[in-house]
């Protein structure tokens, strides 16, 4: 099963429709079962529009998709080369003071999506109000839930930030059994101890740690929103499994190398599979 996650920074890069139009073609051409994205964006000033039967809209927390929305017309692009995926779109807060920021996953099989709010703040209009979509789904014939992601950056305040957003994300998951693919946008670094990466490796692996075959590491390379003054490479962007699920290949995508930037995080693509199944 192949898999994509991608930071999409929407409608926030120059020339976003070239770059719309380079991730759809990229799907495509590289056929994932699975895609997971974050800060999946539309504004909040566009009009309302009726959605198709391939779209899930359980987790839509009271909000309409709008005729802009970057996972919608992702949806329609995909479609016209002639690729129906479902998907499903979380609202998370207001982004820029203009945007509906949200959280996305687009499969070839259906979703029963759910929304669990993770922070302390709740308030739409606050920033760093988090929520987190998690999708029942299908991969090569297995139900399995599979989890995209934005998390806020680690906090020596417990009752903020990373860690608490964390445990109540461990909390909704127990209400699932079945295999865990976790995708996106953590903002916490690989390879700092006693933070955010190393408490998700104390339930997941981390694919990139797993993987039998690895092309490329790190996801930013230098200052981008919510890391400003950084000139460090990061590896903040991150596909965890559960124990049951394995990773076949792992590669940086979207860097430049292969595949075009068009975002101000690379993503990852990634090969998985269930390992009873290959035993």
């Amino acid at each position: 099963m192949k898999i994509l996650t991608l930071n999409t920074h929407s409608w926030l890069e120059e020339k976003p429709l070239e770059k719309l139009e380079q991730l759809a073609a990229t799907i495509v051409e590289r056929d994932y079962d699975l895609i997971a994205l974050q800060e999946v964006n539309q504004l909040m000033t566009a009009d309302k529009v009726q959605t198709d039967a391939y779209f899930h809209a359980e987790a839509l927390e009271g909000l309409s998709v709008l005729s802009d929305n970057f996972g919608l017309l992702l949806a329609e692009k995909l479609k016209s080369y002639g690729k129906n995926y479902h998907w499903c779109w979380l609202p998370v807060h207001v982004g820029y003071d203009r945007y509906h920021e949200g959280l996305a996953l687009f499969s070839k099989e259906p979703i029963d999506p759910t929304a669990c709010l993770v922070s302390q703040q709740s308030d739409f209009m606050n920033y760093r109000t988090r929520r987190i979509l998690f999708g029942k789904t299908q991969l090569d014939g297995k139900d399995v839930v599979v989890v995209s992601c934005h998390y806020s950056w680690w906090s020596e305040d417990e009752a903020e930030g990373f860690l608490i957003e964390w445990q109540r994300t461990l909390a909704h998951l127990s209400n699932y059994e079945l295999p865990v693919i976790l995708l996106g946008d953590f903002n916490n670094p690989a390879g700092i101890d006693d933070q955010g990466h190393s408490h998700v490796l104390q339930r997941f692996k981390d694919s990139y740690l797993h993987a039998e075959e690895i092309d490329g590491e790190h996801t930013v390379i230098k200052e981008i929103d919510g890391w400003s003054g950084n000139n460090q490479k990061l590896r903040i962007d991150f596909v965890f499994t559960s124990e049951d699920i394995a990773a076949k290949r792992y590669e940086v995508i979207f860097d430049g190398r292969k595949t075009p930037i068009i975002s101000d995080h690379f993503g990852i693509e990634a090969e998985l599979y269930h390992v009873l199944e290959s035993e």
